[in-house]
């Protein structure tokens, strides 16, 4: 079934920042469920490059409401991405979430949050510390420490690029070393130090290419953010959806990990795991070398999230 919509640009405040965004409502005559889209790391913004537009656009066409916006120092909004912390960044999504909540087209007691990649720490930490939070989608999600998912992602693109295993050990030895003195608080001089000394390695480059000392200082306040404490705090359904050949994240690692939590005595009742994983599908659970979206992926998505609100569009 397709849906007028009614799209537009909308700010809202947390705190001193101003958030800007995209506000997309399906056009009818009964309030709908919603979703606020938090995107992945770095400079994100609404759209996460051109990932978010088609299952925005599908979202709205099965009858739900969404809201996605650009990240602190992105596009129109203010602030700078490189100087928060997690906790900022879940505050800025649930001031999203309280905005899209008060939008009168919309069901304030179905409004959740879907969070791709980064966007998925984010969401779990959003949800953690505000009860009301009645469902959330993880998407790409490490369930591990980003220390610990951006080892496995340079790891893959050395075995792709390396020209001997000598190759591939040296430089991951180097990433373990800037991770050891991010821990130990070393200033950025310190890191360019250890990076000049192992021969700046050809395998390292991407990875350091856009290193400054600001970067620096917000990679050593998220490397060891751990995403599992907040998976156990939840007190709702929880969708992790995964691209099975996906090289930046450790699915199998994740899915043990979320699945762990989710058998916690400690774990809240209504706090349900279904986990979903799309076969030969990247990191945005795109295949065919990323030009399309994975069969189903989108109909899984907007099931789960019916299922969650009792949207029932043929009734």
């Amino acid at each position: 079934m397709s849906e007028d919509l009614l799209l537009g640009d909308v700010t809202f405040s947390n705190a001193e920042v101003v958030l800007a965004g995209s506000l997309a409502v399906p056009d009818r005559p009964v309030a709908s469920p919603g979703v606020v889209m938090i995107g992945g790391s770095g400079p994100s913004d609404r759209n996460n490059d051109t990932y978010f537009p088609p299952i925005r656009r599908h979202l709205v066409n099965a009858g739900i409401a969404v809201l996605s916006y650009d990240k602190r120092g992105v596009g129109a909004s203010s602030g700078e991405w490189r100087d928060v912390t997690m906790d900022d960044l879940a505050a800025d999504a649930l001031a999203a979430l309280n905005f899209l909540r008060a939008q009168p087209r919309v069901r304030a007691d179905a409004v959740g949050l879907f969070g791709h990649s980064e966007g998925g720490w984010v969401v779990l930490r959003a949800a953690a510390y505000q009860d009301n939070v009645p469902w959330v989608v993880t998407n790409s999600c490490p369930g591990v420490t980003p220390a610990n998912q951006d080892r496995y992602a340079l790891a893959n693109a050395l075995r792709q690029t390396a020209t001997t295993q000598q190759d591939i050990d040296s430089t991951l030895a180097l990433y373990d070393r800037l991770i050891e003195a991010g821990r130990s608080d070393d200033d950025f001089a310190e890191a360019t130090r250890l990076v000049d000394s192992a021969g700046r390695p050809s395998g390292f480059a991407d990875y350091w290419a856009n290193m400054d000392e600001r970067s620096w200082e917000f990679l050593k306040r998220k490397q060891d953010h751990d995403p599992i404490p907040d998976a156990l705090r939840l007190r709702c359904p929880h969708l992790a959806i995964f691209g099975g050949a996906d090289e930046l994240v450790p699915v199998a690692d994740s899915i043990h990990l979320f699945s762990a939590t989710a058998c916690n005595p400690a774990r809240h009742r209504r706090a349900t795991l279904a986990v979903e994983v799309f076969p030969s599908a990247d990191h945005r659970i795109q295949t065919d070398g990323g030009t399309r979206l994975a069969p189903g992926y989108l109909n899984t998505l907007d099931q789960w999230i019916k299922a969650r609100t009792g949207l029932n569009l043929d009734t």
